[in-house]
């Protein structure tokens, strides 16, 4: 892709000003028409003209053109679904995720904080499903208190719905075999002592103990995080839950100049927040929104935290969790109704999924266009469907769930496999839905997502013609799941996720195109370069 200045053909019948124009390349609008264009003219951070080179050279002048040198051109990527600060947060904790082994998490978790560490051991990803050493097995504490027996270790599985802890983090939460806590689950072993695996709710009382990130390693963990997601084509994200604190801080980053990426902010269901924003009212700006709400009805399906209507096909005497009682639900969902923000729970187990919809049901009216949500959606009994187009109740999704958990969803699931990661089916309910990714859950390249949308596959292209392959999405509707759709999910269709004029000039350049190369080449594609406002914000070197 080269800069040429404005002399790429444009002579005396230029009459427009321009400050970018964009020649000899493949754009996709995504607009309604699926319109696929050959000239963008940029002014003003917003998108001008889309059209013919030949219009494009005739109509205006630009300060700057681009020769695409047939590269592709998308909307800018946007991720339904994911946790921005606490991505960026992971940044500076030991990666355990894609570990095949206990014993390479274990050396993982040694080779980033060294034996002589101090304060707490902290790190992110472990998933006992994918340790052959364990056969699917948790972990317990005794490997933990052999490694760091005097300092707390607090290690987030990869859903992030479970935490394996040591005797000294257990210890300073006062957690003993016979604590309970209301939507958490705290394994015991065969002694009946706690094995160091805590479920749901049961983590808070670790948590609450970790001292907070400084502001300033905040500060960095965000920049850190807005550069890889730049380097991937992110330019919108929907950041799904954060306290009062740390969106304040956010917002307070992005009124200090220092975010350029568009992030539509969930706050957490807490009064804090709730009570903040009841007086305030929401947070609305060109590139940070605070309107909307993130509950939880039940854990994740890899923890067994995720709440079924019957018991886990590999473990019968669990249901899951219902995280959110019932009642404050709905007083939630009260309050959010006339506070005008949008709700967005997390529902994972059919169980969850329906009494979600319930809920909303009750407080909602029918055929509105209030767009309340589902996160995840990830077990469905067909007959909740209804509920979702009665109540206007929109699904959100993440691809990539379906082809990491595929190796062992069966086992926990049984025959209600048929009824899981039913993309296809909930996209018929209104014929749009919200992709995502649930970063750091997964991999925040929104490719992947595209890929195991349409391919049903991992990328060594297994298992051979896709898992459940009925419920794949075509490449045009996986393409609009990241862009006009996680728009229209937050009420942002008229200004974000196309390319048409009017419209903020945010957009992607790409090596390939992902409605016509072989779909095996899809996740090795490169990013070139990303724009937010038609401003380069990455560039590939």
């Amino acid at each position: 892709m080269v800069a040429i200045g404005f002399a790429l053909g444009l002579g005396a019948c230029a009459t427009q000003p321009a400050d970018l124009m964009l020649l000899g390349g493949k754009i996709y609008q995504v607009d309604s028409a699926w319109t696929v264009a050959e000239a963008l003219v940029v002014r003003h951070g917003k998108v001008l003209y889309v059209g013919t080179a030949n219009e494009a050279k005739k109509k205006y002048k630009a300060a700057q053109t681009i020769d695409l040198s047939g590269s592709y051109v998308y909307p800018g990527f946007a991720d339904g679904h994911c946790h921005f600060l606490g991505y960026g947060r992971t940044l500076f904790n030991a990666d355990l995720t894609d570990a095949n082994s206990l014993q390479e998490t274990l050396e993982r978790l040694h080779s980033f904080f060294g034996p002589s560490t101090t304060g707490w051991i902290q790190g992110r990803g472990w998933d006992q499903n994918r340790w052959a050493d364990l056969d699917g097995a948790y972990p317990s504490l005794h490997l933990l208190d052999s490694l760091y027996p005097n300092q707390p270790v607090a290690l987030r599985r990869v859903d992030g719905h479970a935490l394996w802890v040591n005797s000294k983090a257990l210890e300073m939460a006062h957690i003993h075999g016979n604590t309970r806590i209301e939507g958490g689950e705290i394994p015991l072993d065969a002694t009946g002592q706690v094995l160091g695996i805590l479920i749901d709710n049961a983590m808070e009382p670790v948590l609450a103990l970790i001292p907070e990130n400084m502001k300033e390693r905040d500060q960095e963990a965000m920049l850190k995080a807005q550069k890889n997601c730049l380097a991937v084509g992110l330019t919108f994200l929907h950041d799904a839950g954060l306290p009062l604190a740390d969106v304040l801080m956010i917002d307070e980053a992005y009124r200090q100049g220092q975010l350029k990426l568009r992030i539509y902010q969930m706050i957490a269901n807490d009064d804090e927040a709730l009570a903040h924003f009841e007086r305030a009212g929401p947070i609305v700006s060109d590139r940070f929104w605070v309107r909307s709400i993130k509950c939880y009805m039940d854990g994740a399906l890899g923890s067994r935290g995720a709440w079924l209507n019957a018991p886990y096909a590999d473990a019968p005497g669990t249901s899951g969790l219902q995280l959110t009682p019932t009642e404050t639900m709905r007083t939630t969902l009260k309050r959010a109704l006339g506070m005008g923000f949008q709700v967005n729970t997390h529902a994972i187990g059919d169980r969850a999924v329906a009494h979600s919809l319930e809920l909303y049901a009750d407080v909602l009216p029918q055929a509105n266009d209030l767009r309340w949500r589902i996160e995840h959606c990830q077990v469905i009994d067909p007959s909740a469907l209804p509920l979702f187009a009665a109540h206007g109740i929109i699904p959100s999704v993440q691809p990539t769930h379906a082809t990491s958990d595929m190796a062992w969803a069966p086992h926990r699931l049984g025959t209600r496999l048929e009824g899981a990661y039913a993309y296809q089916s909930l996209l018929g309910v209104h014929g749009w839905l919200v992709g995502g990714s649930d970063f750091p859950v997964e991999q925040i390249n929104p490719l992947l997502g595209f890929y195991a949308a349409v391919a049903r596959q991992n990328t060594q292209g297994m298992p051979q013609g896709g898992f459940l392959p009925r419920q794949a999405l075509s490449r045009k509707d996986a393409l609009m799941a990241m862009t006009i759709w996680p728009a229209r999910g937050a009420h942002l269709e008229t200004c974000l996720g196309s390319l048409e004029p009017g419209k903020w000039a945010d957009f992607v350049v790409l090596n390939t195109d992902l409605m016509e190369a072989p779909l095996g080449q899809i996740p090795s594609a490169s990013v070139l370069a990303t724009y937010i406002n038609g401003e380069l914000v990455f560039e590939f070197e």
